[in-house]
């Protein structure tokens, strides 16, 4: 065992920090902390128990459960007794999960609070064995975490962690097709953390918030693993819906968002003050005290690194964060390589995800994709040898990301391969930039381009909970503004013909976002694709822009 191991990282920081909080909890009114030691002896236990009974042969063992310090010492007890672990979404559908489950050959199933369990449950295989966590139970025959301790007290495992061993298998959000598992490895959990270092400082014994699920490698990695590298404390969030009080209980140092938590959370401070305009004012009357009063609140007070990534986030919205003394730093990783890279206060382009780490090597394909080669890469496509073959070629991964880099060494990113469409006209369009473009409105929260094949393209949207609060002809005339302004700027075959308001939200539960709050274009293509395809034949044969209410 090296110190390039998640078991080695987790064993110093026990020497060095062996009473310190770990791992943090909601508890009633106060909170339940574990110390490094105690978390360490706790899941040394479990790793001893599943060891005696699965052996350490790579048995992959699947974790059912919201965001809690026992998803963190069940992922790294599976991990420690050399088998797989193969994280969940507690969104999951009950089709997703029996695809996993089955393809995956799971024999175990570590179960907490999750709120599909019982679709989940009634997809479960018959042979598989599941442990309940604390505080947890269920109808159906288990073993309880809390009598593993029991039996496993002052063990510790015998398997000897290697580097480049597969750990764990996390299945894509599959945006397109199937959902692919990746095989991680301690490496490819560790070495992209590492090379952040690079980047940005991060201070010793930091705080960090988890509330993304843990089954996104995005939380797993700058949360979890980054915890057993600085030896940082972690809070988790009970809920959703508490996420703004436990951000300002627990004041994280660094902390992570994707684009579409930054927006959640721009439109839950508009509607605290009431209106955009009225934020405005207040910012004019006294920025730096109603910065400072915004950012306590958020607990981003003590932030010393805010990364958005995962998805484009539109420049408009970091402006706006800018404005509060928040600054947003992007970044670009991807479940297949994390930290390709990354934004520093130094270096820094709005609208780039960054410049490329010295250790990552960067070319783009004859069609723009973007290739990386660097150390602590994935291992490859579970069980789907053609799939990595095509991905993983020669120490490339080939990202399904369009871009190019500027004169100063800046990346950026126009969109993904697959997401690129052509027009009637036969000429292809980009869909993120006139994305961009457009979501510089304040009305729309949530926005998705089509026109695969249309006459004129056609911009879906959800508005936000302050535009829904508006009188419909105020909000259509600023659409419809802004509409001309994209239009503009653009070339004539890629110009917005019609734009449709959407006045159901764009969720998980519907399937329209996919766990990691990605949006799946090929649904917002089944659900309004034909309507869409009438309006933007309509706007090319009469002119004029579209809007319609859907």
């Amino acid at each position: 065992m090296t110190d390039n191991t998640l078991p080695a990282l987790l064993s110093l920081q026990c020497e060095n920090n062996p009473d310190m909080t770990w791992l943090r909890e909601r508890a009633g009114g106060g909170f339940s902390e574990l110390s490094w030691r105690e978390g360490r002896d706790e899941l040394n236990a479990v790793a001893a128990w599943l060891e005696q009974r699965y052996g350490h042969v790579k048995t992959n063992m699947a974790i059912l459960s919201r965001n809690r310090a026992h998803w963190v010492l069940a992922d790294l007890a599976i991990i420690a007794s050399g088998n797989v672990s193969v994280p969940l979404f507690t969104t999951a559908a009950a089709s997703t999960a029996e695809y996993i489950l089955d393809f995956a050959d799971t024999r175990v199933l570590v179960l907490g609070e999750a709120e599909n369990w019982q679709a989940v449950a009634g997809v479960l295989p018959d042979t598989t064995e599941i442990i309940t966590l604390p505080g947890v139970d269920t109808d159906l025959p288990h073993t309880r975490w809390e009598d593993i301790v029991a039996a496993g007290s002052g063990q510790a495992p015998a398997h000897q962690a290697v580097p480049g061993e597969l750990i764990s298998i996390v299945f894509t959000s599959g945006t397109t097709g199937v959902p692919k598992g990746v095989m991680q490895s301690h490496e490819s959990m560790i070495i992209p953390m590492l090379r952040g270092l690079r980047f940005f400082s991060i201070r010793k014994n930091p705080r960090f918030f988890s509330y993304l699920p843990m089954a996104h490698i995005a939380e797993r990695q700058l949360v979890m693993t980054q915890s057993l590298i600085h030896g940082g404390a972690v809070t988790f969030n009970e809920s959703l819906p508490n996420l703004v009080r436990d951000m300002a209980e627990a004041k994280p140092n660094f902390f992570f968002g994707a684009p579409r938590v930054w927006e959640q959370l721009q439109q839950g401070l508009i509607a605290k003050f009431g209106s955009q305009q009225a934020l405005d004012s207040a910012l004019a009357a006294d920025a730096e005290a109603v910065g400072k009063q915004i950012r306590a609140g958020l607990g981003l007070d003590e932030a010393d690194f805010m990364l958005t990534a995962a998805a484009p986030t539109p420049p408009a919205l970091i402006h706006w964060y800018e404005k509060l003394g928040l600054t947003l730093m992007e970044g670009w990783g991807q479940t297949e390589m994390m930290a390709g890279a990354l934004s520093t206060p130094t270096l820094r382009k709005v609208g780039s995800i960054g410049i490329v780490p010295e250790d990552v090597q960067l070319k783009f394909s004859e069609e723009g994709e973007l290739l990386f080669k660097a150390a602590g890469t994935a291992l490859g496509y579970y069980r789907m040898p053609e799939k990595t073959a095509e991905t993983f070629g020669d120490g490339w991964v080939r990202t399904g990301d369009k871009g190019y880099i500027d004169e100063d060494g800046f990346v950026y990113l126009t969109g993904r391969v697959k997401d690129y469409f052509k027009t009637i006209q036969g000429k292809f369009v980009a869909p993120v930039p006139l994305e961009n473009a457009f979501a510089k409105n304040k009305w729309a929260e949530q926005v998705c381009l089509l026109g695969r094949g249309y006459s004129k393209t056609v911009m879906a949207c959800v508005l936000s909970e302050i535009a829904q609060q508006q009188d419909r002809e105020t909000v259509e005339h600023e659409l419809l503004e802004q509409v001309a302004d994209v239009n503009e700027n653009v070339e004539k075959h890629a110009r917005i013909g019609a734009v449709m308001i959407s006045k159901e939200p764009w969720t998980i539960e519907n399937e329209i976002l996919t766990p990691t709050l990605k949006i799946r274009r090929e649904e917002i293509e089944k659900r309004f694709g034909e309507r869409a395809r009438e309006l933007a034949l309509e706007a090319a044969v009469e002119g004029g822009v579209r809007l319609e209410w859907v």
